[in-house]
């Protein structure tokens, strides 16, 4: 799988030039770099079929590989007030020294999905429960052969001005944009809703 670019929306405060975040940077890239297609290929190449491929499968191989590093799957966390309902699950959460939270999130959904993603993150910082989230996002070209309407780089890049005006004092907020390897009629289809524990 192919690392095309990060931008990063937010990157403020002392917390963005640390080791501890160049470490959590490199494993997020790593585990990105991990997600093969078809197994076993040391490559990552879909099928040539529009909105022929399932997206839940290869975000499950990441989040096994960040898991294997100590980040947590499927956690909630608190950035509201007592009383007020919470976000949703994050993908994979990484607890700090100092108990605040660095998270990643992978779009399985569509667009509006992808602007909950950076909204939930970004409230997290305003708050100060988070020192860093990233989203992880197809690239135009990987989206036409992933299930219809999912949520990409260059549909959301134009609200990123939005993200970048915050006030945040310290953290980081950014969006990574990923890539197949190449395409191949002669690999299977990544069926849609099955399990992807293959994908590592």
């Amino acid at each position: 799988m192919q690392i095309l670019r990060t931008d990063f929306l937010i990157r403020a405060g002392a917390f963005a030039e640390t080791e501890t975040f160049e470490a959590i940077l490199k494993q997020v890239r790593e585990a990105i770099h991990e997600v093969q297609w078809p197994p076993g290929s040391g490559q990552f190449v879909l099928h040539p079929e529009k909105n022929g491929n399932g997206v839940r499968p290869i975000k499950d191989g990441c989040m096994r590989a960040l898991q294997e590093e100590g980040w947590e799957l499927e956690k909630r966390m608190r950035v509201l007030e007592e009383g007020q309902k919470r976000p949703g699950r994050l993908d994979a959460v990484k607890t700090l020294d100092d108990g605040r939270l660095f998270v990643v999130e992978w779009e399985t959904g569509n667009i509006s999905s992808s602007h909950r993603a950076l909204n939930k993150m970004a409230v997290g910082l305003l708050e100060g429960s988070l020192l860093g989230g990233i989203l992880i996002l197809p690239s135009r070209a990987m989206y036409r052969y992933l299930t219809d309407r999912i949520g990409n780089f260059r549909e959301l890049e134009p609200y990123f001005p939005l993200w970048r005006s915050l006030r945040v004092r310290e953290g980081v907020l950014a969006v990574i944009e990923i890539e197949h390897d190449g395409t191949s009629k002669d690999v299977p289809r990544i069926r849609k809703g099955t399990d992807g524990r293959a994908l590592v």
